[in-house]
């Protein structure tokens, strides 16, 4: 399977983030066409990482179908002959859509992302640990890092074009998108993580936080958008290793932070772009660590 570093398909380009490429399929459709990039640190590598367009679409594709009749979504198809037979466009580029493009309904994306914290980790952590709380709200005395949360937290955080998103409180999303909405889009969150976070710890998975994006379709319905509980939406932690009180080894690009921990301490790099070259050693592990948490979550290997 060939790495991707960008598209190029005979369709309109309508956006491109840090991975995704995205074409309008006629006015009610997009193609998300996942690439190979990676970002850390808010910055994209030159490198591609084998393997991961195919792995965040395929775990998407995954969950969309558990969540089938459980809340509305927008994936149509993550099946490259599927999408080339609703797009006859495409006849000519089956092995660019090959396992990393998805066909989806076209929504309008809320500006909130909806996260969902079961462990305290990462900013939530660094922020509890200096004052006691979260998006400026109060937690619990005594909490240690990694710990589990009961019940899990809501927390919305605003959506950034570069950079970090920001966490905000549910009073500021509730000004943005309206009391209604808020209470909607919190619900709605919360019952795919419980789905997600039950069947993921069947196959010895922690999904310790994720976050999620929703948007209104042409007749008004809020579905779920974007990816769903992958490694780069995701922390990810092993149930037999988990220990609180310490960070955790989780199952996403963490071999590429350490690489460019050791670099930007060694003073080889600053921290900004151009990002320092990754050796094929570090290309590997991430790709092996993306492919292993797509084994882990769905139990089954990735096959294309």
């Amino acid at each position: 399977m060939n790495t991707v570093l960008s598209s190029d398909l005979p369709l309109p380009k309508i956006g491109r983030g840090k991975v995704r490429d995205i074409y309008a399929v006629g006015d009610d459709r997009v193609l998300l066409l996942t690439t190979d990039r990676i970002s850390a640190f808010d910055v994209v590598m030159a490198e591609t990482i084998p393997m991961k367009g195919a792995v965040l679409t395929q775990i998407s594709a995954y969950w969309f179908g558990k969540l089938q009749g459980a809340v509305p979504h927008h994936m149509i198809s993550a099946d490259a002959d599927e999408i080339i037979h609703e797009v006859p466009a495409l006849k000519n580029h089956r092995a660019d859509l090959l396992g990393r493009a998805m066909l989806c309904r076209r929504t309008t994306v809320f500006p909130i992302e909806c996260v969902i914290r079961g462990y305290i980790s990462g900013s939530a952590w660094k922020e509890y640990a200096a004052q006691g709380t979260l998006a400026g709200e109060k937690l619990p005395a005594g909490l240690v890092e990694s710990a589990k949360l009961e019940p899990a937290i809501f927390s919305p955080a605003t959506k950034a074009e570069t950079g970090h998103d920001e966490n905000i409180t549910v009073a500021r999303m509730r000004e943005v998108v309206g009391a209604e909405t808020a209470a909607t889009l919190e619900g709605m969150a919360r019952k795919v993580y419980a789905l997600g976070e039950a069947q993921a710890r069947t196959h010895g998975i922690i999904i310790a936080d994720t976050k999620f994006e929703f948007g209104r379709d042409k007749d008004g319905r809020i579905i779920l958008i974007d990816e769903v509980m992958t490694p780069d939406s995701s922390r990810f932690w092993a149930v037999d290793a988990y220990k609180p009180g310490a960070p955790q080894p989780s199952f996403d690009k963490q071999p590429l932070r350490d690489y460019l921990d050791v670099e930007r301490r060694a003073g080889r790099w600053n921290g900004d772009a151009p990002p320092p070259p990754l050796p094929a050693s570090v290309v590997d592990a991430t790709s092996k660590r993306y492919l292993e948490a797509y084994r882990r979550v769905t139990g089954s290997e990735l096959a294309i």
